[in-house]
């Protein structure tokens, strides 16, 4: 496994998390029922990456807007001010650490303004980067004297400086993190082409992303089609179809005397659906820098599930994995331990995301039970912790950002 890039995700007032910092290893898996927010968490990441590529306004409109995804803190009370920050190491070969993060603060209407973004990047040099924009006007703050961008004050300023090196990488880490929620109905359907680059969340473009994967990565493809059949007996192949301007993905099948038979997707089960999904959003080209999977589980026989979790341990080899689920069977690997898992439960109409209590540590360290076997005894249970207040979060660093910059790039406000 490699070592995780994003250490911490910090969020206040996200959905249905009014104060949430959670740590990370590779792979990190999210346990908690139905219901109790895994989802709401999970779309942070998709939000992150969604705002470093499009403009904020429209990443918040295609979730109903400000109003829909800030948390509230009442049912008819106004959302309060919303807030993402990030945690990074060893982003790449000059960068040691990096810390980014925003706060939006809602206007009358459908408005939004940004209240305060701040990047600060330390390199392997011991030199330090950074940008800095908060006060009423958002007043731009940075020690990189060539940068002096002209910012609306509800746009972002690290996807406009993003093609600076010294920002790239985290830029790229962010706008490269993706969300993997497979439905087997926009597998099942005849898919619009296009250049197979980026799996979307559903899937409905894996014909696309499978196409080129098999032609730029041969290997990959071969080790597809082997889990495949592993994981589905008797699936020996697939490959992508085109129905005039459309796609779709026609299966073969080993029946008796060695006789193949082929089926187009729509006859197939939601499970080979959903299996080839999550074989496409792992093995796709480029691969995601996080990929976060929500109950990879579903409508797989449990029988196959080991083999899904060696896929994911493969995954977690070139990129970071986070994964959403409620089942003993996907935990009951005996590699994973206590630094794997995080709890989430749904308690006085909120989500808390928790490490595991002393008592699994204990557990998981003497290999008394597995992760699996305590949730099938309801007793795969969070560490107490105090409840955050959201006005005490620390989305930003406070301490003197010049204090380790490098004497070529002196302090610039505008």
């Amino acid at each position: 496994m490699s070592q995780p890039i994003l250490r911490k995700l910090t969020l206040k007032r996200f959905r249905s998390l009014p104060a949430a910092t959670v740590e990370f290893d590779n792979p990190t898996f999210l346990v908690g029922q139905n219901g109790s927010g895994k989802s709401n968490f999970a779309d942070a990441f998709a939000f992150l990456a969604e705002a470093m590529a499009s403009p904020l306004q429209a990443v918040l409109a295609r979730r109903g807007g400000f109003s829909a995804i800030g948390n509230r803190g009442s049912a008819r009370g106004r959302p309060f001010n919303m807030g993402l920050s990030v945690q990074l190491q060893q982003l790449d070969n000059d960068t040691a650490e990096a810390r980014y993060g925003f706060e939006l603060s809602p206007l009358s209407g459908y408005g939004f303004e940004i209240l305060r973004e701040q990047c600060i990047v330390d390199r392997n040099d011991g030199s330090r980067v950074w940008f800095d924009r908060s006060g009423p006007d958002a007043a731009w703050q940075s020690n990189v004297r060539s940068l002096d961008p002209v910012l609306e004050p509800n746009a972002l300023a690290l996807p406009l400086i993003g093609g600076d090196t010294r920002f790239q990488s985290i830029l790229r880490f962010l706008s490269r993190m993706q969300i993997c929620h497979i439905q087997p109905a926009a597998l099942r359907n005849m898919q619009d082409p296009d250049e197979g680059v980026r799996l979307y969340p559903d899937g409905r473009n894996a014909a696309s992303v499978l196409h080129e994967i098999q032609r730029s990565a041969p290997d990959d493809w071969r080790t597809i089609l082997d889990l495949l059949e592993k994981i589905v007996p008797r699936t020996v192949g697939v490959q992508p179809k085109r129905h005039g301007n459309k796609l779709t993905l026609e299966f073969a099948q080993d029946w008796a005397l060695r006789e193949q038979v082929k089926f187009e997707a729509f006859n197939m089960s939601d499970g080979t659906l959903r299996v080839l999904g999550l074989l496409a959003a792992v093995f796709q080209r480029p691969s995601p820098s996080l990929l976060a999977i929500e109950e990879p589980e579903a409508t797989i026989h449990p029988g196959a599930l080991g083999t899904v979790l060696d896929v994911l341990r493969h995954a977690g080899r070139s990129m970071q994995v986070v994964v959403t689920t409620h089942s003993p069977d996907i935990l009951d690997a005996e590699w994973i331990e206590d630094r794997h898992l995080r709890i989430a439960q749904w308690e006085g109409g909120k989500t808390e995301i928790c490490p595991v209590s002393p008592a699994v540590r204990q557990a998981l360290s003497e290999h008394l039970m597995g992760a699996g076997e305590l949730l099938r005894a309801n007793a795969l249970t969070p560490a107490e912790l105090f409840a955050q207040d959201p006005r005490q979060l620390q989305l930003f660093a406070e301490s003197d950002l010049t204090c380790r910059s490098s004497p070529s790039l002196r302090p610039m406000a505008k």
